[in-house]
């Protein structure tokens, strides 16, 4: 699958995972209209945002500014091969 460049599909893109995000959102909302429910949700939403902030801001700024992530399963697998090789030099 070829790369989308095209500066018109990536935003309607995006808006298409707004609005995605916004009807799951909405459907949990309206199926449990609690107050426990609905701040469960945000906490959530805004732990994955930071996560995938973490992810391609700051592993890229500070931890290795060489290597360039191209997706959440390369940073997943950039952290744990990482994480082995330091356990491996400890022993």
């Amino acid at each position: 699958m070829r790369d989308l460049r095209d500066p018109g599909w990536i935003i309607a893109k995006g808006f298409l995972f707004l609005l995605l995000g916004v009807t799951a959102a909405g459907l949990l909302v309206f199926e449990r209209p609690e107050l426990k429910t609905i701040v469960l949700l945000a906490i959530a939403v805004w732990s994955f945002c930071r996560f995938y902030y973490f992810g391609f801001y700051v592993l890229e700024r500070y931890v290795d500014p060489e290597y360039r992530f191209s997706g959440m399963g390369s940073m997943l697998r950039y952290v744990f091969l990482r994480w082995r090789r330091q356990k491996e030099e400890k022993i």
